[in-house]
């Protein structure tokens, strides 16, 4: 059985908190109630606080991000995200994927967002068709249709164009209620036959990247603490650090005894549960 384990615990037990954010600290307009006063202190407690985020945009953007929608500039030390351990991981080429400046890249994301491609210097193209390289860094399945996104890509699948998948979440929340994410679309590419590098909770390189900006403390000293059981936790749980499920955003509105289930079929073994980031 999950057991219930408060924040307080926490801050007395580990070091350093690797956090994620959308659905755990903030709804994507606002902080969760009390969410950035825990933060505070968490760092009074002189704790480091890694913000882990599956977002394909840089780190600077999202902690501008997230300092505008209310979270104080000093109740975080850093801020990773999946797109920029995908840069690193090209830059240093740790991926067998084509770069140069002639590689044409097909950017899917949200806000019209290239910054994979941008901070690169590849060639960005309109269409999948003219790709050398496919990124899927975001999703607005909330107003595209999945099958207009697999018509999209269904050309350069069918071409042998790989893709990288800077945000491999399945699910986001949205105004509207969940929604698929960019995870979602990669899993697509991948059904056209195409071939998707992963990057971002759960898999290691994530972990690795903010394991060693934050010192690599020892890893009894960490703690994650996220909403999605196949991302937050089981990402953790295979880095070997601690973890902790909170029951917010896509995890909310799931009966604890279901999350259990899903733990157990995981092999995850039962993460504690924070109801709240209070």
């Amino acid at each position: 059985m999950m057991k219930n384990v408060p924040l307080s615990s926490l801050i007395k037990s580990f070091d350093v908190f690797f956090l994620d954010q959308f659905g755990t600290l903030h709804d994507g307009v606002a902080p969760y109630p009390g969410a950035a006063e825990a933060l505070q202190r968490i760092r009074a407690a002189g704790k480091q606080v890694v913000i882990l985020s599956n977002s394909g945009k840089s780190a600077e953007a999202n902690a501008r991000r997230f300092v505008k929608i209310g979270f104080p500039k000093d109740s975080f030390d850093q801020f990773v995200t999946s797109g920029e351990v995908a840069v690193d991981l090209l830059m240093r080429g740790a991926l067998n994927l084509p770069l140069s400046p002639r590689t044409r890249c097909f950017t899917i994301s949200r806000d019209g967002d290239t910054f994979l491609a941008d901070r690169l210097g590849l060639e960005a193209v309109e269409t999948a068709d003219h790709a050398d390289l496919i990124v899927i860094s975001g999703s607005q399945a909330h107003r595209i249709s999945l099958d207009t996104y697999r018509e999209m890509l269904r050309p350069a699948a069918e071409a042998g164009v790989p893709a990288i998948c800077t945000n491999p979440d399945i699910m986001m929340l949205t105004p509207q209620g969940l929604a698929p994410a960019a995870g979602s679309i990669a899993k697509i590419y991948e059904a056209l036959g195409g071939t998707v590098s992963w990057v971002g909770k759960p898999h290691r390189a994530m972990y690795e990247y903010a394991y060693r900006i934050c010192g690599a403390p020892p890893k009894d000293r960490i703690v994650a603490i996220g909403d999605s059981m196949e991302h937050d936790i089981f990402g953790a749980q295979r880095f070997g650090i601690s973890s902790v499920l909170i029951h917010l955003g896509v995890s909310s509105g799931i009966a604890r005894k279901e999350l259990e289930t899903v733990a157990e079929k995981a092999g995850l073994g039962m993460p504690a549960i924070l109801e709240r980031f209070s």
